[in-house]
């Protein structure tokens, strides 16, 4: 009885979790029945690799979404990091500095969103959809429309350079993010208090938590998770557009939403947030490696997407209907 109550515990805190793992594992399946290179060592590294850039701002997107609101301004901070970061390489900044000051601008602007969403009490819809926009342009102004050419290769292996074969450094820091904002958002106060605002906002203030405080320092780990994926997309490239970044608010609400964060805030994890990115990457291969055209890759995402969100309205309806017995 006690082992049984053990695993209906575990399958009741990760069980949107294994069921992504589910999809993911079923879809490797699949793919590799279909082609036997789809399992090569070098394509699931290529897989996680891909995650890496939708993974750190779906990440940070994952805390914004649990408590209820959402940033829409998380690929022009991107386009601002490469910009900047990509500027002051050129001029001959130290890659580590540059990378410091790249982070700064992350930090930067989430705080300036969070402010317009906790003390002008905008709507985050509307003021990150403003944001978007001014964020956009900025970066336009940095660059004049010009992209940023010849970035330094030892900014470029720092961080995108291969570590132990041919394995990216990128995805070590996908997963040092990962790490941090798994233990930030289940271990520790900050984390309880995520969880709170997105189930009663209304509860948490008269609680005595500083809902305000809380609130700001989520947008601040979104623009973070943001300008980090920025700087990695400079280092891949070795060039900066200012127009990069767009669409990827929705590919990282998407990751999101398939991992199991419930868009009405108040549910999800970070490891379900980081399969949903996997399983989305893995697709996108996928679909390469068995040579479908690139165009039925977006109908293929939106139905992951739309069946992601159909599993948690059922899942929400069986669960209410086991508290009523």
């Amino acid at each position: 009885m006690r082992v049984k109550n053990i695993i209906k515990l575990f399958s009741k805190k990760l069980g949107r979790e294994i069921g992504t793992a589910a999809v993911l594992l079923l879809m490797l399946i699949v793919f590799s029945i279909m082609d036997p290179i789809y399992l090569s060592t070098g394509n699931l590294i290529d897989i996680i690799d891909q995650s890496t850039i939708n993974g750190l701002i779906a990440i940070g997107m994952t805390f914004v979404i649990i408590t209820g609101g959402i940033d829409l301004s998380v690929g022009s901070t991107m386009a601002i990091a490469i910009v900047g970061v990509g500027k002051l390489l050129a001029s001959g900044m130290n890659p580590v500095l540059a990378v410091l000051v790249g982070a700064l601008i992350g930090v930067v602007l989430g705080v300036l969103n969070g402010f317009l969403i906790t003390k002008l009490k905008l709507q985050a819809f509307i003021a990150t959809l403003g944001t978007m926009s001014i964020y956009r342009g900025v970066a336009y102004v940095i660059t004049n429309g010009w992209p940023v050419l010849d970035m330094p290769q030892n900014f470029r292996n720092m961080l995108d350079g291969d570590v132990f074969g041919n394995i990216p450094v990128s995805i070590f820091i996908l997963f040092g993010f990962a790490i941090v904002a798994h233990i930030l958002l289940k271990h520790t106060r900050f984390g309880t208090y995520v969880y709170s605002m997105g189930g009663n906002e209304e509860a948490t203030r008269l609680s005595g938590v500083n809902v305000e405080k809380n609130k700001l320092m989520v947008y601040v780990i979104c623009g973070l998770g943001a300008a980090l994926a920025g700087m990695i997309m400079l280092a891949r490239l070795g060039t900066g557009e200012p127009a990069t970044g767009q669409g990827y608010e929705l590919n990282a609400i998407a990751a999101a939403a398939i991992g199991g964060t419930s868009l009405a805030g108040g549910r999800g994890s970070i490891i379900g947030t980081v399969l949903g990115t996997i399983v989305l990457s893995a697709l996108k291969v996928g679909l390469v490696v068995v040579g479908v055209d690139t165009f039925w890759q977006y109908i293929a995402t939106g139905i992951i997407i739309i069946v992601a969100v159909c599993f948690e309205l059922i899942q929400n309806a069986l669960s209410k209907k086991s508290q009523k017995l």
